[in-house]
């Protein structure tokens, strides 16, 4: 099975965006809503079916193409260990505005309230940023459920942010956000996200983005779905053992991502993974074929494409899900 070259897939979100991407695709905007490009997409937006899922040039689904055949994309190992399901989804996300402070849910919450096996730990690598640039992370006190509670019943976005890390970012960052932190983006940032393969959130802010309260608790009562937020402090060591150039060891139970630079050449694991083209040229020769690279490429490399090796003057970051 050949490397598969996706295109766009671009679901109307409720902030911001999108022009970033199409730059960096090198294709014309189609709107200022669709600020994320869920790539190799398995996924659907919490609540709508319809939107999400990545689309084959032959007009199924992904998700309906693994299930039906999962050994050539994901190999006997990853369905031995995980099952007919490649647990992986990559975006890019141009936050065209300062996103809500909100929080993902952990498996045991999802398994518990949400009936998923998945909860939403993620990751950014950062491709784009403006001078100054930011993002918030995890409280740097602990937070009381009273006073979380009245945060978010008030939208005091400002409190919150205040009670937050600021971490600067810069192109070639990335940070990881294990699920239940609180969080936000600033605006002016086009970054790319790996993550556990689910659109559950809880928004802490949500009427200036012309959402009401049911919209942001995950279709729970808001004060069972604020359980899910860590309300304890992140410590400095911590949030540092979060960010730099690569992933800490405990991201690689949810999903594995890294910065590739081949000099001139390097070998890829054999794995189901995706590979986004960040820039330069180049090529990646598997068993299967060869892929002609460029800036803004974003591929599907299933097992079967067998060996493969990355070679030419770019720069790409690689995700997979965590070894079988």
């Amino acid at each position: 099975m050949k490397p598969i070259l996706l295109g766009p897939n671009q679901p109307p979100q409720f902030y911001r965006g999108g022009a970033a991407i199409a730059r960096f695709r090198g294709l014309s905007p189609t709107g200022d809503r669709v600020p994320e490009d869920w790539i190799a997409s398995t996924t659907s937006r919490f609540g709508n079916p319809d939107h999400g899922a990545t689309t084959l040039s032959d007009g199924r689904l992904l998700r309906d193409a693994v299930a039906a055949d999962p050994r050539p994309f994901l190999g006997p190992a990853h369905i031995a260990r995980f099952g007919a399901d490649p647990g992986l989804l990559v975006k890019l996300l141009d936050v065209g505005e300062h996103l809500p402070v909100h929080a993902h849910p952990d498996r045991g919450f999802a398994r518990v309230h949400l009936g998923s096996r998945y909860g939403k730990s993620e990751a950014w690598f950062v491709i784009e940023a403006e001078e100054g640039a930011h993002v918030h992370v995890g409280f740097r006190e602990d937070v009381d459920r009273a006073v979380l509670a009245d945060w978010a019943a008030r939208e005091d976005a400002d409190a919150m942010l205040a009670a937050l890390h600021r971490v600067e970012v810069a192109p070639g960052d990335c940070v990881y956000v294990p699920a239940g932190t609180p969080h936000a983006i600033g605006a002016d940032v086009l970054l790319l996200e790996v993550q556990e393969p689910s659109d559950f959130g809880v928004l802490l802010e949500w009427s200036r983005f012309g959402l009401d309260v049911r919209d942001a608790s995950m279709g729970l009562a808001f004060e069972e779905a604020l359980e899910c937020v860590r309300r304890t402090a992140v410590g400095e060591d911590e949030l540092a053992s979060w960010g730099g150039f690569a992933l800490p060891e405990a991201s690689r139970s949810f999903f594995r991502a890294e910065w590739l630079r081949p000099q001139p050449s390097l070998a890829i694991e054999r794995c189901y993974s995706v590979l986004v083209v960040i820039e330069g040229t180049g090529r990646l020769e598997t068993e299967a074929g060869v892929v002609e690279l460029a800036r803004g490429c974003t591929l599907l490399v299933p097992y079967d494409a067998g060996e493969s090796e990355l070679t030419g003057r770019l720069t790409a970051i690689r995700c997979a899900p965590p070894r079988p």
